[in-house]
């Protein structure tokens, strides 16, 4: 198992918890209590605050703060800039820890650039939220989301591409099934 790597430029409170082959780049800031799995990556100027779970095997990119009340399953992709919130409704002059509403994000889940996630949602396993979009509801499973606010444009497959009428994804001929709203594997 390799040591976790932590540029001399990163953080690393006392009480966050990185697990084996965890690679956190410059300028870095991770809060105690902090949980990252194994071979997880963060980019440049990542924040990851006090308390917050990441899985496995995710990659966050450069700029991205990851809030108190999120959480991310395994082989999460975090695109540049992206954001997560985690207060409806914030005020300078108003403290409100106490309202943090709680983001789930399922396996595999991926997260374009510069795409807002407003807090107390979940977005479900293999789900795809495009650049730029702004999520403000639950997203299902395997969901394809763009535009401001998002709405579902399509699905996808596991392996990240977008499935045409006959829901079969191109690459591995995998076949998913629509019932009742819900998109599955065969």
């Amino acid at each position: 198992m390799t040591a976790p790597f932590i540029h001399p430029s990163a953080i690393v409170d006392q009480g966050a918890k990185l697990a084996a082959g965890v690679k956190v780049w410059h300028f870095c800031h991770i809060m105690p209590e902090a949980e990252i799995g194994e071979n997880t990556q963060l980019g440049q100027n990542c924040f990851v605050d006090k308390g917050v779970k990441i899985g496995r095997g995710c990659k966050l990119q450069n700029n991205i703060s990851v809030y108190a009340g999120v959480t991310l399953g395994d082989d999460v992709f975090c695109g540049p800039s992206m954001v997560f919130t985690n207060v409806i409704n914030p005020r300078a002059h108003v403290v409100r820890r106490h309202e943090f509403r709680q983001t789930l994000v399922g396996r595999g889940a991926s997260f374009g650039a510069n795409c807002t996630i407003v807090c107390g949602i979940t977005v479900g396993e293999y789900a795809f939220i495009g650049a730029g979009a702004v999520v403000t509801k639950d997203v299902p499973a395997y969901a394809l989301m763009t535009g401001v606010p998002a709405r579902r444009t399509g699905w996808m497959s596991r392996r990240g591409h977008k499935l045409g009428a006959d829901l079969r994804c191109p690459e591995t001929g995998e076949q998913y099934v629509l019932e009742n709203g819900v998109l599955r594997i065969k």
